[in-house]
């Protein structure tokens, strides 16, 4: 890696963490120089914009979140336990937080939920999807494979998981209590064995 690609590493490590504690349009460029130590031309330099700073900060927030699931999914070839990774990847952002903030998807959501920012929302959908299809992926091939009961809809149990576990992160958030992520992936561990079948419990 070159100089100038560890300063632009550092750049998106640093600006991620600003905007996920306060938002894109709460984060002011002086938020920005105090945190990455650098000039407005350093910053300048590397990335055209603050839009385009915090639209590859958004990736790299999901980078991290893509690399800790791949963690909790290595080895795991069931579908109870893949979808399990799931709500742990969630369960674990609580207890060992990869950004100050939250979920960059959530706060993306929230922020952009008036389409002043088409491109954030934009990244936090795809993000979503992303995560939309590795459950109904997951789901369909149970299903293939016996794992999953006979009618059984993938793409409500998909909603149903994600609402989960955004609005626990939201809750976790607003009242600083782990207690609702923990109850709410929990719950989601009965709700998950409710459509397996028996040999999968």
């Amino acid at each position: 890696m070159t100089k100038g690609q560890e300063t632009r590493r550092a750049i998106l490590e640093q600006a991620a963490q600003v905007f996920s504690v306060r938002g894109y349009f709460g984060a002011s460029m002086d938020d920005l120089l105090q945190a990455t130590k650098l000039t407005k031309g350093g910053i300048y330099n590397h990335f055209a914009s603050k839009e385009n700073l915090a639209l590859e900060a958004f990736d790299y927030a999901m980078e991290l979140y893509s690399a800790r699931f791949k963690e909790f999914l290595a080895g795991k070839r069931n579908t109870r336990d893949r979808l399990l990774a799931f709500t742990t990847l969630f369960r674990s952002v609580v207890d060992d937080p990869m950004l100050p903030g939250g979920c960059p998807v959530l706060n993306t959501a929230v922020e952009s939920s008036d389409d002043t920012n088409p491109a954030l929302r934009e990244r936090a959908q795809q993000a979503c999807d992303d995560w939309r299809e590795f459950i109904v992926r997951t789901i369909t091939r149970g299903a293939e494979l016996g794992d999953v009961r006979p009618g059984t809809d993938a793409q409500a149990v998909a909603s149903v998981m994600i609402a989960a576990v955004e609005g626990a992160m939201m809750l976790h958030k607003l009242y600083d209590d782990k207690r609702h992520m923990y109850r709410t992936t929990d719950h989601l561990v009965a709700f998950i064995e409710s459509f397996l079948q028996e040999k999968t419990l």
